[in-house]
């Protein structure tokens, strides 16, 4: 296992995950008293688990027709556009 790769995709995933509407939806899930907390945070993860899963068989699948450093422009451009379209919506 590389693990230099595993610890960049854990902190990359798990400070864009933070604050977004997905942890915000589960935690409202996990506000409702009669709702088992160990059932959100299984029905989270899972939701997160195959989420993931479908970008790495993209991203794989992609792999294929573009080269790794046109992907990483593509990224970048896609990254800055969101942000740009954030502000103007802000």
């Amino acid at each position: 296992m590389e693990y230099k790769v595993l610890a960049t995709v854990f902190i990359a995933v798990f400070i864009a995950e933070l604050g977004d509407k997905t942890q915000l939806a589960t935690m409202l899930f996990a506000a409702d008293k009669e709702v088992s907390k160990w059932t959100v945070f299984i029905g989270a993860s899972l939701a997160l688990i195959v989420a993931s899963g479908i970008g790495v068989l993209a991203g794989g699948l992609i792999s294929h027709y573009i080269s790794e450093k046109h992907l990483h422009y593509i990224a970048g451009v896609g990254f800055i556009l969101i942000g740009i379209w954030t502000l103007i919506k802000a």
